[in-house]
């Protein structure tokens, strides 16, 4: 694979720190500012609507520019979303800043995901995905945990602070080992039209719906862990590695089913989400099966990140970039609806167990949305599996071809044997 991929990589790795390590510091933010934990999850939905509304705007703005130049300043903006985290003085401008460094997430997702594939060997292409995405993971299993554990030390300030460390670093490694690729037609015009085929809007449906119940969850797993599970806050940072461990184990088996399938991934995966969920929700009181729960639902929801992004890749045609960035707003629509519903269920006096209860739902309805996506797919617009896209099927009546006349054998006499 590309060394390029490492690049967007540490990228991914400081997006999914900041995305991620935003649950377990709801407790400081909200003793900081005198505010509730669940009007503390703003924080979570302000950046996701960032993502909703930086995706589609910066990738229209610059689809004609060199993936690398787009990639630069997208991480240029990152980084100084952070600075204006670390340094905000009230929670309303906590909350705008965490809207701003938003912006740049689902745009630099979405770029990475067209470069990626692009820069893959042919036929690897979920596996090259995956390699990027695992950036995210990974910062669940080091960035997130250790950011957390420092955000309880020192201060949260100085969390955000350091994923702003890690955004001027990314921006070396692109310009360093990224090369200028351009993709696409260049043409606007293009990209818009990949809203205009049925099946990238149900694939939108499908991610925000599906992967909302992830988001309702994981809003909300600190005081989960804390207060239904009994452990101390101190082993939240320990609970949070094995979310991450989770995600990359995932992540990185999601890569190889999605070049294997891309509907029967999409299928299994959201079908197990239903199981473990409902399983955290019943079992949430033990903390080692809570724990258990945690990994599993990371394992089963990131084994899908690579085949939903191809799924809306390929279902796009031409619109390739528009409709990856777009993956990325639907995907931070599912976490902006999560947080607010994990939050809505708790404001009503269910509990912090809960919003396992909605993720069962919102799997179900997300399981529905596939089956009737996949019963509408007949036109052969939108192939589910990149392989079908890439090798057209012809239906064609058997050759029948002459049975050749067998040679004889020369006898011994012929020879003059």
């Amino acid at each position: 694979m590309p060394l390029a991929l490492l690049a967007l990589a540490v990228g991914a790795f400081g997006i999914g720190t900041t995305e991620f390590v935003s649950m377990g510091l709801l407790p400081q933010v909200a003793e900081a500012f005198g505010v509730s934990i669940p009007l503390a999850g703003w924080i979570i939905t302000a950046y996701a609507i960032g993502v909703v509304v930086g995706a589609p705007t910066l990738t229209a703005l610059t689809h004609a520019r060199p993936r690398r130049q787009v990639l630069i300043g997208l991480m240029v903006l990152f980084t100084a979303g952070h600075a204006a985290t670390a340094l905000a003085p009230t929670f309303a401008t906590l909350v705008g800043a965490r809207f701003f460094t938003g912006l740049a997430h689902g745009a630099f997702f979405g770029a990475s995901a067209v470069v990626a594939r692009a820069l893959a060997p042919a036929g690897r292409e979920g596996r090259a995905m995956s390699l990027v995405f695992a950036g995210l993971t990974v910062a669940n299993v080091v960035g997130v945990p250790l950011g957390t554990w420092l955000g309880q030390q020192a201060g949260w300030r100085v969390t955000y602070g350091l994923v702003g460390v890690i955004g001027v670093g990314t921006v070396a490694a692109i310009a360093a080992l990224v090369p200028d690729v351009r993709v696409g037609t260049g043409s606007l015009r293009t990209e818009l039209g990949a809203f205009r085929r049925g099946q990238v809007w149900l694939t939108l449906l499908i991610t925000v719906i599906g992967f909302g119940g992830l988001f309702t969850v994981l809003s909300y797993v600190s005081p989960l862990l804390t207060e239904v599970s009994g452990l101390s806050e101190s082993s939240v940072s320990w609970v949070l590695v094995l979310f991450g461990l989770g995600a990359t184990a995932g992540n990185l088996l999601g890569g190889r089913l999605s070049d294997w399938s891309v509907q029967n991934t999409l299928v299994m995966g959201m079908a197990g989400l239903v199981v473990v969920y409902a399983a955290l929700f019943a079992l949430a009181s033990s903390p080692l099966a809570a724990a258990a729960g945690v990994f599993a639902f990371a394992f089963v929801a990131f084994s899908m990140s690579a085949a939903i992004q191809t799924r809306g890749i390929v279902a796009a045609g031409g619109g390739a970039s528009m409709a990856s960035a777009a993956m990325q707003a639907a995907f931070n629509t599912g976490n902006a609806m999560g947080a607010f519903l994990g939050g809505a269920v708790i404001d009503a006096g269910f509990g912090y167990a809960s919003p396992a209860l909605v993720a069962v739902g919102l799997s179900l309805v997300g399981l529905v949305v596939l089956a009737l996506a996949t019963r509408a797919d007949t036109t052969g617009r939108a192939p589910l599996d990149p392989a079908v896209a890439a090798v057209p099927v012809q239906r064609r009546r058997p050759v029948r071809t002459a049975t050749p006349t067998p040679t004889p054998t020369p006898t011994e006499e012929q020879t003059g044997a």
